[in-house]
């Protein structure tokens, strides 16, 4: 083989592991919005498409009990976030089952990348779909609070909308994750540089 040959294999192989990780960040950080969506997109997305190609054992996403249970627990979860204080008690119940999704897509969505320990990867998918559930589990009270329940359907459905938005742009288009993941750290760094600036002054 030639070294041009080489090169191009190698780079390959590092874009198709960036792309998967960037796949696994969108997946898990949609599941913190809500379990479900991302779940049952990825489901359908594996079983009917080329895709995203799921190995054992999380092919069993793909069955069709489980894609129908997906569906009716889906149903459950979006009537019920939309009902003021029920949705307060959804996202208690929802503590322990977000960021339990969010491992499993995460883990799920890097399983073929064989230098990262499927333990690493469901922490990280973990963590980040918890980080997302904790924001959104914190901001609805207050906008309860504030609209006397009014507005919980419609930020509820804006919920849903981001968390299938990014379940799909992290499927079809990951490098989109990888932008906005620069610039939700750029911004975070921006205001840390400036708060710390203005603490000195």
């Amino acid at each position: 083989r030639s070294i041009c040959g080489i090169i191009t294999t190698e780079v390959h192989a590092m874009l198709s592991i960036i792309s998967q990780l960037l796949t696994a960040f969108g997946l898990a950080s949609a599941s913190g919005l809500n379990a479900y969506i991302p779940l049952l997109i990825v489901a359908l997305t594996a079983r009917f498409t080329n895709l995203l190609k799921l190995n054992p054992p999380f092919d069993i996403l793909t069955n069709g009990w489980v894609i129908g249970a997906l569906v009716v627990l889906l149903a459950i979860e979006i009537i019920i976030d939309k009902i003021p204080a029920a949705d307060t008690l959804n996202d208690v119940i929802q503590t322990f089952v977000r960021p339990t999704a969010g491992a499993i897509l995460f883990a799920a969505s890097t399983n073929a990348i064989t230098d990262l320990n499927p333990i690493v990867a469901a922490i990280l998918g973990l963590i980040l779909a918890f980080g997302v559930h904790a924001a959104k589990a914190t901001a609805r009270p207050v906008v309860t609070a504030s609209t006397g329940g009014l507005g919980n359907a419609f930020v509820s459905v804006g919920e849903d909308v981001v968390s299938t938005s990014v379940a799909l742009v992290a499927i079809v288009v990951p490098v989109v994750i990888g932008v906005l993941l620069a610039s939700a750290v750029a911004f975070i760094a921006w205001r840390l540089f400036f708060r710390k600036r203005a603490a000195v002054v």
